[in-house]
C-alpha cells in the first residue's frame, strides 16, 4: 500500500502524510466521521469527503493489486510470463489496461481462430502478417489438408484471416485506440421498436435520438437504457466506422501487396465481428458506471438534505394519515414521540361524518394539549388540511408532511416490533407525526431508496448506491448527534463505531437498567469494547447527565483537558460552559500538546459555547395555497408556494399541494445561468413558483422560479437543424459559446 500513498496524494491534492495517516486510521477500524471530527491533528484537518475519498481510492488500488497478482500467477503457471509482459502488468494503472494485457492469454471457449490454429494455419497467418511479396494462393495451397478439414486454398486463407482478426482484436494498443475512438466520437442511437409507440409513449423523446457518448448526461443515458430494458427502445453505440478501420489500417497494414490485402480483409472482419461488439459492451458499461455515479451522487445529496431538514422538536403532536372512503387515521404522540391514543375520523363521507370528526379533533387536542398537527400529503391530504384549518384551533400549527416511505415503515419489522398490536395505518400515522418532530430520527428507519427523493435509483448499481447512502446517513446522524436515552436502535446503528448488534444491545441494556447517567456506562453494555466506545462516545448525548460534557460533542478523551481549563480559571466546569466571559479568557495555545492541536481546541471551545448544538436549521411553518388542491385547479400564471421534493440534474420537483409534483426546469430556476440545481435550491426548501404550463392528461406541471420581468412566455423548444435538442443541452452549449466570445 505504501507505493500507492503518493499516487492518492497527487490525485486528491493532499500530502503523502495525510494519506498514509488516514489509511492507517481506517485500517485500525476508525470511521470516517470519527477521523474527520476527532483526529484533525493527525490528518491535517481533512473533512469527511476527503477521508471517504482516500478510503475509496485505497480500496480501488488494493483491488487492482489483487487482480494484478492473480494475473501474474496465472501467466506464470501457463509459462507465458516474459520479463517484458511482467513489466507491463506491474506498471498497469487501471483494471482496463490489466485486462487488455491478459486478454490474449485468458482461457476462452472455442473460437474461429482457435479452430484455425488446430488446422495448422498459424504459420500462414504469421506469414501474411509479415506482408512480404509472395504468391498468396500458392502459399495457401500448401496448407490444404483433407484430414484437418482444409479442402481449398480459400479455406486456408479464411482460417488464417480468422487468426489475424483475433490477434488484432486482442492487441492492447489497438483496443486502447478503438476504445478512445468510441468515447471521443461514438454516438448513442436509440429507436423505438416497431409497434411499441403507444405503449412506450413516455420514451417519445428517444424514439429517434442520437447523442454523442462524450456529452450524454447521466439521466438520459439511464432513461435510454431503461427504455431498452422495457423493450420499447433499441439502443446502439458506435463511432464512424471509417475512422475505426483507418486506425486499424495504420496499426497493421505495412505494405501494398496481396498479403496486405488479406490483412485488410482480416482487420475489417476483426472490427465488425470482434472489436466493435466488445468495445460497445465496454463503453456501455463505462457510461453506465459514470451515469450511475452521477445519479447516486445526486440521490445521496437529496437524501442528505432531506435527513437534515429542520425538526420541529419535542412537541405534543397529532398526526393524521388521510383517506377518503377508509377515513383518516389519527394518532396523538407525546414529546418523545410515544403513542398516546389512536382513532379514525371520516370528514369526507357526509355531514354526519364531518360533525363527528370535528368533535373528535377538538376532544383530542384538548385532552393531550396538542401543539401541532401533521397531515400526510397523500390521497385526501389537501382536503384533510382544509378540514383541520377550518376548525381554527388556537395555538396549533397545521403542517403538511411528505409521507413517502411511511407505508414501507409501517410494514417493516421495526414497526411490527414497536407496535405489534397496531395495524399498518396506525403505524404509518405515527411515522408521519415523528417525521415532523425529527425527520432524521424517523427516516433512518426506512430504506433511503423509498423516501421519494431519487430518480433511476432502481436502475443504478445497487451495491454502490447502498454504500453511498450508508455513508450519507452515517454522516448526517453523526453530524447531528444522538440522544442516548431516547434513540431507537435504528438510529443508534448508524452512530460511528456501533452497528445493528451493539445498537440493539444498548437499547436492551437501557430497558433493563434504566436511563444512562454517564457516557462511560456504555462500557457496561455487553460486547461494547474500548474501540467501539472511542468511536461512538463523542456522537452520543445524555441530556441532564451527571457530567456536564456528556451532553456535548466533546469527546471523553478530552474531558481532563477541559477540566484543566476550568481549574486554571478557578471556576467550575458548569460555569465555564455557561459564562462566555470566562471562555474568552481561555488561551487555546496554552493547551497545545503532541496529542492536541489548535483545530481540536477550537472545536472544544465552540462546543462549550453551545453544548450539543443541532446543526440543522430552525423549523418554519408552511402552508399551501387554499383552494388549490388538484391539478384541475391550476391556471397558467398562478403564483404558488411550494416545497422542493426532489432535485435532478435537469431541474427540481416541487410539491404545490395538488398531489402531483411540478418541475422547475434547470433553465427556469433562476434568471442567471445555472449549471447545477444545488446552486439554487435544496430538498425541503420552501419556494415560490409560477405555473407556466399544465398538461393534465400526462399529469405534467411546468413551473418557474424566475422573476416576472425576465420570464419568457410560451418559450418554444430550442432546435438545432431539424432535431429537437433538450433545453438543458441547448442552454449549456449556448452559455459555453457566449463564454468563448465574452
Amino acid at each position: 500500500m505504501i507505493s500507492h500513498f503518493k499516487k492518492i496524494a497527487e490525485e486528491l491534492s493532499l500530502s503523502e502524510k495525510q494519506v498514509s495517516t488516514t489509511v492507517a486510521l481506517l485500517d485500525e477500524g476508525a470511521t470516517v466521521p470519527f477521523i474527520s471530527r476527532y483526529r484533525k491533528e493527525l490528518t491535517g484537518s481533512l473533512d469527511e469527503v476527503q477521508v471517504a475519498a482516500i478510503r475509496d481510492r485505497a480500496e480501488q488500488l488494493r483491488e487492482l493489486d489483487k487482480r494484478r497478482d492473480a494475473i501474474l500467477k496465472s501467466l506464470a503457471e501457463m509459462g507465458k510470463l516474459s520479463p517484458e509482459l511482467e513489466k507491463q502488468i506491474q506498471e498497469a494503472e487501471t483494471m482496463t489496461v490489466l485486462e487488455d494485457l491478459y486478454l490474449p492469454y485468458r482461457p476462452k471457449r472455442k473460437t474461429r481462430a482457435s479452430a484455425a490454429r488446430e488446422k495448422g494455419l498459424q504459420p500462414l497467418a504469421d506469414l501474411l502478417m509479415e506482408q512480404h511479396k509472395f504468391d498468396v494462393l500458392e502459399e495457401a495451397a500448401k496448407y490444404i489438408n483433407q484430414e484437418k478439414g482444409v479442402t481449398t486454398d480459400a479455406e486456408a486463407l479464411a482460417g488464417a484471416r480468422d487468426i489475424i482478426a483475433e490477434q488484432i482484436s486482442e492487441n492492447a494498443d489497438t483496443r486502447a485506440k478503438i476504445r478512445e475512438l468510441f468515447i471521443e466520437k461514438g454516438e448513442f442511437s436509440s429507436k423505438v421498436i416497431e409497434g411499441k409507440e403507444i405503449e412506450g409513449a413516455k420514451y417519445k423523446d428517444y424514439f429517434d435520438w442520437k447523442e454523442p457518448v462524450k456529452t450524454a448526461p447521466s439521466h438520459r443515458i439511464l432513461a435510454m437504457r431503461r427504455g431498452e430494458k422495457e423493450l420499447v427502445l433499441s439502443l446502439d453505440v458506435f463511432p464512424p466506422e471509417d475512422d475505426a478501420i483507418a486506425i486499424l489500417d495504420r496499426f497493421f497494414v505495412k505494405s501494398n501487396n496481396a498479403a496486405s490485402d488479406q490483412v485488410r480483409l482480416a482487420l475489417t472482419d476483426s472490427y465488425k465481428r470482434l472489436l466493435k461488439p466488445s468495445m460497445e459492451t465496454e463503453v456501455r458499461l463505462l457510461t453506465k458506471k459514470k451515469a450511475d455515479e452521477e445519479a447516486i451522487r445526486v440521490f445521496a445529496e437529496n437524501v442528505r438534505q432531506l435527513l437534515l431538514s429542520a425538526p420541529m422538536g419535542q412537541k405534543r403532536i397529532m398526526a393524521i394519515d388521510p383517506g377518503f372512503r377508509t377515513g383518516c387515521k389519527v394518532v396523538c404522540l407525546d414529546e418523545q414521540g410515544q403513542l398516546l391514543e389512536n382513532t379514525a375520523i371520516y370528514p369526507h363521507t357526509g355531514s354526519g361524518g364531518v360533525a363527528e370528526a370535528e368533535k373528535t379533533i377538538y376532544h383530542l387536542v384538548h385532552t393531550y394539549s396538542i401543539e401541532s398537527i401533521a397531515i400526510g400529503n397523500g390521497t385526501a391530504g389537501r382536503e384533510t388540511e382544509t378540514f383541520i384549518r377550518r376548525l381554527n384551533l388556537p395555538g396549533v400549527n397545521v403542517v403538511m408532511v411528505n409521507e413517502s416511505g411511511a407505508s414501507i415503515y409501517s410494514a417493516s419489522e421495526a414497526a411490527r416490533e414497536e407496535f405489534p398490536d397496531k395495524d399498518i395505518t396506525v403505524r404509518g400515522a405515527v411515522s408521519i407525526g415523528r417525521r415532523l418532530m425529527d425527520p432524521l430520527a424517523e427516516l433512518v428507519k426506512i430504506d433511503p431508496k423509498s423516501i421519494g427523493v431519487g430518480q433511476y435509483q432502481h436502475d443504478v448499481d445497487q451495491n454502490k448506491l447502498q454504500t453511498s447512502l450508508d455513508d450519507t446517513v452515517i454522516s448526517c446522524v453523526n453530524a447531528v448527534g444522538v440522544e442516548l436515552n431516547t434513540a431507537s436502535k435504528q438510529i443508534l446503528s448508524y452512530v460511528s463505531g456501533l452497528g445493528p448488534q451493539l445498537a440493539k444491545g444498548i437499547v436492551e441494556y437501557r430497558n433493563k437498567n434504566g436511563a444512562f447517567k454517564r457516557r462511560d456506562e456504555l462500557k457496561k453494555v455487553p460486547r461494547l469494547g474500548d474501540k467501539a466506545f472511542e468511536q461512538s462516545a463523542g456522537f452520543l448525548r445524555i441530556r441532564n447527565a451527571e457530567h456536564p460534557l456528556d451532553a456535548s460533542a466533546v469527546h471523553p478523551e478530552r474531558y481532563s483537558l477541559v477540566e484543566q481549563m476550568a481549574k486554571d480559571l478557578n471556576c467550575r466546569l458548569e460555569d465555564l460552559m455557561k459564562d462566555d466571559t470566562l471562555r474568552k479568557k481561555i488561551r487555546p495555545e496554552r493547551y497545545v500538546s503532541d496529542a492536541v492541536g489548535l483545530p481540536t481546541l477550537q472545536d472544544i471551545l465552540q462546543e462549550l459555547a453551545k453544548p450539543g448544538r443541532d446543526p440543522r436549521e430552525q423549523f418554519e411553518a408552511f402552508s399551501f395555497t387554499e383552494g388549490v388542491n388538484d391539478i384541475a385547479d391550476l391556471k397558467v400564471g398562478m403564483k404558488l408556494p411550494g416545497i422542493i421534493t426532489n432535485i435532478t440534474n435537469f431541474g427540481a420537483f416541487v410539491d404545490i399541494g395538488v398531489h402531483q409534483d411540478g418541475l422547475v426546469h434547470l433553465s427556469q430556476l433562476s434568471n442567471r445561468f445555472v449549471k447545477d440545481p444545488n446552486e439554487v435550491v435544496k430538498v425541503h426548501q420552501k419556494v415560490e413558483v409560477t405555473v407556466t404550463e399544465v398538461d393534465a392528461s400526462r399529469k405534467r406541471i411546468s413551473l418557474s422560479m424566475k422573476t416576472e420581468e425576465q420570464r419568457p412566455v410560451n418559450k418554444p423548444a430550442a432546435k438545432v437543424g431539424k432535431k429537437r435538442v433538450p433545453e438543458e443541452d441547448f442552454n449549456s452549449k449556448l452559455a459555453a459559446l457566449k463564454s468563448r466570445f465574452s
